[in-house]
């Protein structure tokens, strides 16, 4: 059965204890034994998910309890683990955390649960020897409902440092399933928003990959995790996989939808391209750095978050796509901008030339600006209905002046209640990520749209 796949959740008491390296190297390491391994990141981030996806060979996929809801974390699950042997979902931040003033609501923990899935612990062990006892001991016993099925020691100084955490760990009741020194070459560089994505260092990233398996494969004992992950059981409740809802048939060809991507624009969920496909819509990917036209027969524009603050030069300097982005926005075309994908439509960012849709001039700060936000569409646009509810996610470092001749595309809650965003004409253009698996109609209203705009 579908719901019976074997599983481990990857976590640790805090950010910064190597989940992603264990995460990504036990993906690769299990993948090289012949296993299709499906892969899995707890929470909003976009970067992880591309380096397992190069470890297993297919989409890095998210589960997101706030803003899909923790009743699609399942769904979601069984869907992009169906027909694999084995699935590998790596944590956020310490086990723990989770929304803030929320709970446990989009923790680790609470997807471990809702998935009934074993806790590995990744722990940090560079400055600690007995002490470990306690801390494997507490995250064990801090939540009954939490199975901490096996802990891996990172960062291990030598055989004698070894010996003495194992010694501490044995009364401690969670197996010691295995043990890491610092290598050089297996960690991932980073810069203002975290891990630099795979597109951007691909040939870096495989090699990167490769190590991590490899020091995962001697150090771990890679039986008993598959052990533990195949003693998980059925995920709770009767729970059937994720699946788009395909259009109604529709005459004429399918719209095309060009979607960014390439180095620049490397954030978006693996559902998206999924929802517009089922809506009707034929997906073509675009780099914006090296194209210089839309795709051919062009009928609407999604442009998904990343690092255009990387790339502000070339961006700037390709200046046929700028053009012809600005002209299918300005014949009414639906257009859906994401963070990147706002400040590629501003008027210029950090003074260069962007594509001018948006009469607004972005900038890089040195504040960053992040948290799960609710909003509410305060209008109609391509993407939603007025009145329509999302949770989003905004995660950046920059700042947008705006002009006039747009009105706001989002109300937002919290942290302070305010307007965000840009709708203008068949432009939706917002700081805040969303899920559209949580909204499926955003899909579907969009490609109509793109048929009839």
């Amino acid at each position: 059965m579908v719901s019976s796949v074997p599983r481990l959740v990857i976590a640790a008491p805090s950010s910064g204890s190597g989940k992603t390296t264990v995460a990504t190297g036990l993906m690769a390491a299990f993948a090289a034994r012949g296993l299709a391994v499906s892969p899995h990141k707890v929470g909003p981030d976009y970067i992880d998910p591309g380096y397992h996806a190069l470890a297993t060979g297919r989409p890095g996929r998210n589960l997101d309890a706030y803003l899909c809801g923790p009743d699609l974390i399942a769904p979601l699950f069984l869907h992009g683990a169906r027909g694999c042997d084995l699935a590998v979902v790596e944590g956020v931040m310490g086990l723990y955390d989770g929304a803030g003033g929320k709970g446990e609501l989009a923790s680790t923990a609470h997807v471990a649960k809702l998935l009934r899935a074993p806790v590995v612990l990744v722990v940090d062990a560079s400055s600690q020897s007995r002490s470990v006892a306690a801390l494997v001991h507490g995250f064990a016993s801090w939540d009954p409902e939490v199975r901490v099925g096996g802990v891996i020691l990172n960062k291990v100084a030598s055989d004698r440092h070894e010996e003495l955490l194992r010694e501490a760990l044995d009364s401690s009741g969670v197996p010691v399933m295995g043990v890491l020194r610092r290598v050089a070459g297996v960690d991932t560089p980073s810069r203002h928003l975290g891990l630099v994505p795979v597109a951007e260092r691909r040939s870096a990233a495989v090699d990167a990959v490769a190590a991590m398996a490899a020091q995962v494969a001697r150090g771990c004992d890679l039986e008993a995790l598959d052990a533990l992950a195949r003693a998980a059981g059925p995920v709770p409740g009767d729970c059937v996989p994720w699946a788009p809802v395909p259009a109604l048939p529709a005459a004429g060809p399918a719209p095309v939808v060009a979607v960014a991507g390439g180095p620049a624009f490397t954030f978006s969920y693996a559902e998206h391209t999924e929802l517009l496909t089922a809506a009707g819509a034929e997906v073509v990917t675009f780099d914006p750095l090296r194209d210089e036209q839309l795709p051919e027969g062009t009928a609407g524009l999604v442009i998904g978050g990343g690092f255009p603050e990387m790339y502000a030069g070339d961006l700037s300097a390709n200046v046929r796509l700028r053009e012809a982005v600005a002209a299918l926005a300005g014949g009414g075309a639906p257009v859906a901008a994401e963070c990147a994908g706002l400040l590629y439509l501003c008027r210029e960012l950090d003074g260069r030339p962007m594509c001018g849709v948006l009469d607004a001039a972005a900038r890089m700060t040195e504040r960053l600006t992040l948290g799960y936000r609710d909003a509410v569409a305060v209008g109609d646009s391509v993407l939603a209905a007025a009145g329509t509810r999302m949770r989003g996610h905004e995660f950046h470092r920059t700042a947008v002046e705006p002009g006039a001749g747009a009105a706001p595309a989002w109300g937002v809650r919290n942290p302070v209640p305010r307007v965000e965003g840009f709708v203008r004409q068949g432009v939706h253009a917002s700081y805040l990520h969303t899920h559209w698996a949580s909204e499926p109609a955003v899909a579907h209203r969009f490609v109509e749209r793109c048929r009839t705009p």
